[in-house]
């Protein structure tokens, strides 16, 4: 049975249930085959979507505002220097002066307390864009690959290679609703934290998912992966330990023989942008395995989809 979201806020996957997840995946699904069929459905005509950006980006804003433009409503780029967000004026009034002007909002911010502040004084819904603990819009577009290429979720083995980062958070727990199979391989420090996998845990007990959330040091724990994930070292704002976080992930690098390790059959996932020559090679982004760009573009159809399944 659907589950009603009109009106909801999406402040991370953490808060959802299966049920709600697997919605927007499924909404995802059905809007992509509706558009490559040539349908236009103006599901949000006359509709106005306010972008907040505190961190700049390539796929989300082009996502959010084309996604707008094929349901027949509109998008305005607010950046940093427009509104700076809790400076200029403080985020509660920034909130309720955009939800008498717009339908929505989505936000990219640094910190998550932002989103957390925009969620309790705005009336419209508020979408989180990323913030520093979650990437709620990129998994959802992320289970929908996974969903055409392996058309399940459970029992399937998925890993991450790299930092325990926001994107590493959102996959243990879209994991931890469908019933996948999660390891995180990451260097000593730079897990997920431990709250994270506390949470997940109990997710799984709560919905009998069957998932298993892993965290390993070793690459061994490749082996038997159905899906290869990785992310950049250094994240936006973390510039300054950029150097030294390649010294510290350099042998966590997914080249060809890593990723061999994999079933033959195995996926590999980046959300992007790659840094070539750092959290992965030119040579495994690139090969025929690789599902980059079906990731980027299916972040369009999720957004459709979150952006529907939200807007009053």
């Amino acid at each position: 049975m659907a589950v009603n979201l009109k009106g909801k806020h999406l402040i991370g996957i953490k808060h959802l249930t299966p049920e709600e997840f697997v919605q927007y995946v499924q909404m995802s699904e059905a809007l992509k085959r509706d558009y490559l069929a040539g349908y236009r459905n103006e599901l949000l005509k006359n509709r106005t979507l306010a972008q907040i950006f505190q961190k700049p980006s390539l796929r989300t804003r082009v996502s959010f505002e084309s996604a707008m433009t094929h349901l027949g409503g509109h998008g305005i780029y607010l950046g940093p220097d427009d509104i700076r967000l809790g400076q200029r004026e403080t985020t509660e009034d920034i909130a309720k002066v955009l939800s008498g002007l717009c339908d929505v909002i989505m936000a990219r911010v640094f910190k998550h307390e932002a989103i957390l502040d925009l969620a309790k004084y705005a009336t419209v819904p508020i979408i989180n864009g990323l913030c520093d603990t979650e990437h709620p819009t990129q998994i959802i577009g992320d289970f929908l690959t996974i969903w055409e290429k392996f058309r399940k979720f459970e029992g399937l083995k998925m890993t991450y290679i790299g930092d325990g980062n926001n994107v590493c958070n959102s996959l243990i727990y879209g994991s931890a609703l469908v019933g996948t199979r999660f390891t995180a391989i990451c260097a000593p420090g730079y897990e997920p934290k431990p709250e994270v996998i506390r949470d997940a845990n109990a997710i799984i007990a709560k919905y009998n998912t069957g998932s298993v959330i892993e965290v390993s040091n070793h690459l061994d724990a490749v082996a038997g992966s159905d899906i290869i994930y990785t992310d950049v070292w250094a994240s936006m704002g973390q510039e300054s330990e950029a150097e030294e976080r390649k010294k510290i992930f350099m042998s966590y690098q997914i080249t060809m023989p890593v990723f061999k390790k994999a079933k033959p059959t195995a996926i590999f996932m980046h959300c992007l942008p790659a840094h070539y020559g750092e959290e992965v090679v030119y040579e495994v982004a690139h090969c025929e395995r690789s599902v980059i760009f079906d990731q980027a573009e299916n972040r369009l159809h999720s957004i459709k989809a979150i952006l529907v399944l939200l807007t009053p």
